[in-house]
């Protein structure tokens, strides 16, 4: 019972520390997100260096927290958007930091770190184009996309669980993840696709079919994303990427379905010309 409201109190804060972070001003929503940027990178490069890597931690959170400083910086109206080419250069900069480290299994290094801008630095540095939109003319603070996204995931993260706990039959992946099942896929997708139409009725910004074709994107690409951090933690031996979140792992555990869904949803706004 002690694990049960630990669980429910320490994901009660988390969700008022992320809506927070998401309505109340441009500014905290900077502040809360990139604090979960690096506090993910360092889950990840400290899950890395105790399997043995070294990663260029330094390095790698710094091109994290430029690229997404530098964007919203843009998406801000501060700077134009050629500015986040620095984060570009840190990037290339990792090779030749490598150079130096006379570290063993420098190849390694370098994949590890750069990894960790792709796989973490890139999405959340993506997240800026959910949160202002008619770029580039007027930079319109307009956080209901983010939200609306947030909850569909937390909608179909809910509903896959609880769904593939009482029908679950029909293993997902289970060389990866044995407890994940095709009835939770389904179901949560429905329940996705449900908060996304409800969101859809609330939020006018975008269009019914657009909620619905998000909704769908986080269902396919939110459980590739689940998937792969099982993979990852399976990799490196570990069950929870971290122990920030009581009751429920590390950072990463909560954002892996967020961040590789955010990259379509993105690309399918901008296609879409919203």
């Amino acid at each position: 019972m002690k694990s049960f409201w630990e669980r429910a109190l320490t994901g009660l804060v988390y969700a008022i520390v992320l809506i927070g972070g998401i309505i109340i001003h441009p500014l905290i929503f900077a502040l809360v997100y990139l604090a979960l940027l690096v506090m993910a990178l360092v889950e990840y490069y400290r899950m890395v260096e105790l399997a043995g890597g070294k990663p260029q931690y330094f390095n790698g959170i710094a091109t994290g927290v430029t690229f997404f400083l530098t964007l919203f910086g843009y998406t801000y109206g501060l700077w134009p958007l050629y500015v986040s080419l620095i984060s570009v250069l840190l990037l290339f900069s990792t090779f030749v930091i490598e150079l130096y480290r006379n570290q063993p299994n420098p190849l390694s290094n370098i994949a590890f770190t750069l990894m960790g801008f792709f796989y973490i630095g890139l999405p959340m540095g993506l997240l800026n184009f959910l949160i202002f939109r008619n770029l580039p003319q007027n930079h319109t603070f307009y956080p209901w996309i983010l939200l609306g996204v947030t909850v569909i995931i937390w909608a179909y993260d809910s509903g896959a669980y609880l769904l593939g706990t009482l029908f679950g039959k029909h293993r997902l992946f289970p060389r990866i993840s044995p407890k994940k099942s095709w009835e939770g896929v389904i179901g949560g997708g429905m329940v996705a696709i449900g908060a996304g139409v409800i969101h859809g009725l609330v939020c006018d910004g975008i269009s019914m079919i657009n909620w619905i074709i998000i909704s769908l994107i986080i269902v396919v690409f939110g459980t590739f994303g689940d998937l792969i951090e099982s993979m990852l933690k399976r990799s490196f031996n570990m069950k929870d990427s971290g122990k920030f979140l009581p009751g429920h792992g590390g950072i990463l555990d909560r954002l892996d379905s967020f961040l590789y869904a955010t990259p379509f949803i993105v690309g399918w706004l901008f296609f879409a010309g919203l």
